[in-house]
């Protein structure tokens, strides 16, 4: 038998009173900003698994290390360039698939 906890509430609707709905200016600001973090966060936790300082990763790929730092903390987006010579440069590997609908 399930039992409605008034509690716990959806995350869409968590998320449609914080941001607005899906498509709104504001949502599609927070989901940039959402990713951005995402890909800093995966970037940093590979790098400090490789035991590879940020200005080792900045050499490696050809850029700064400021500009790695502001990439982990989800200040910007690298481009897409960048953001491939980083994962290589880390050992990851990127497979790009078709959904199936």
């Amino acid at each position: 038998m399930q039992v409605n906890n008034p509690d716990v509430h959806s995350m869409d609707a968590v998320l449609d009173e914080l941001y607005g709905k899906v498509g709104t200016p504001e949502r599609e600001e927070f989901r940039k900003e959402a990713y951005a973090y995402y890909v800093g966060q995966l970037i940093h936790d590979a790098r400090k698994q490789e035991r590879i300082t940020q200005d080792d990763l900045a050499h490696k790929v050809g850029t700064t290390k400021s500009y790695i730092s502001k990439i982990e903390k989800g200040y910007i987006e690298p481009s897409v360039g960048l953001f491939f010579r980083i994962i290589e440069a880390l050992g990851l590997k990127v497979n790009i698939v078709k959904p199936i609908m």
